[in-house]
């Protein structure tokens, strides 16, 4: 398994050193745009707003934008060294909690932790004691340049640790529009819906949820590729080298002369023309 993050987290005098392994995969179907004329891939440029130029990697800087059309510029240098600074510190658990005071709306993503050199046992000290105590421990992490708040838990013998949004990232609910202030239900309307969930309500089975779009995509484009149904881009027209050659000779020859040099045309001319005048004075 991957590891994306290295470090250590403690506990009072405890010292852990840890890795982190993302514990959740995206498997959203990526689908590709085309040009529905020649079914070739669209690419997307980086085009400035007003040079109307396209932008190279190196030519970008990232700024914060403090009002409309006014910029702060960063440079990596400054956001290098201050996330340094910060992802070289140590994870420390400030507060024991029971999860059930956390509302999920808080959680993030979630990575597994396994322990780095030395930190077997420390890392099942930690483990049994959080299943002994039916506690989550909350710590301070920076990850990819931001700090975030974590719950470190048990999961299936192994430590995990969830990202959780700050407070002030979290939207109030009370801005949600059109939500009844009060409930305009009958007691036999409510009763019935509470049988209703009584019959409904099971053991929570993870592997009996599908992800049933998922699956009748990936059998439509199974399908259609079995039927031949597929496509091929158009191949780009090169060139002539014929064309290529005439041009890059012309290109050439126009770099090469002289502003002031004529044509070999305009030379001819030019003589055709004095030799006629001086018959004319002669004559």
């Amino acid at each position: 398994m991957h590891t994306m993050w290295k470090g250590s987290i403690s506990f009072g005098l405890v010292n852990i050193p840890i890795k982190l392994h993302t514990a959740t995969e995206d498997k959203d179907i990526k689908l590709r745009t085309l040009h529905n004329k020649c079914h070739a891939p669209i690419k997307y440029e980086k085009i400035c707003s007003v040079c109307e130029e396209e932008v190279k990697p190196e030519d970008i800087v990232k700024a914060y934008e403090y009002t409309k059309g006014k910029f702060v510029v960063l440079d990596h240098d400054d956001l290098e060294k201050l996330r340094k600074e910060n992802e070289d510190k140590a994870v420390e658990i400030i507060d024991f909690v029971k999860i059930e005071q956390i509302d999920p709306i808080y959680f993030d993503r979630s990575y597994y932790m396994s322990p780095n050199e030395g930190g077997g046992k420390a890392y099942s000290l930690l483990r049994k004691a959080l299943q002994e105590t039916g506690k989550v421990g909350l710590a301070k992490i920076v990850i990819r340049s931001k700090e975030q708040m974590a719950v470190i838990r048990v999961y299936e013998n192994t430590l995990v640790m969830e990202t959780i949004h700050y407070p002030d990232e979290v939207r109030n609910a009370s801005d949600v529009p059109s939500v009844p202030s009060d409930d305009k239900v009958t007691k036999k309307e409510l009763d019935t819906a509470i049988m209703l969930i009584d019959q409904l309500t099971t053991d929570f089975t993870p592997e009996k949820y599908t992800d049933e779009y998922r699956t009748s995509l990936l059998e439509l484009i199974e399908s259609k590729r079995m039927e031949k149904e597929t496509v091929t881009p158009a191949a780009k027209e090169a060139p002539t080298n014929v064309t290529d050659l005439m041009a890059a000779l012309q290109a050439s020859i126009d770099r090469t002369r002289p502003e002031n040099a004529a044509t070999p045309k305009k030379k001819a001319a030019a003589s055709k023309k004095k030799t006629v005048s001086r018959v004319k004075k002669e004559a």
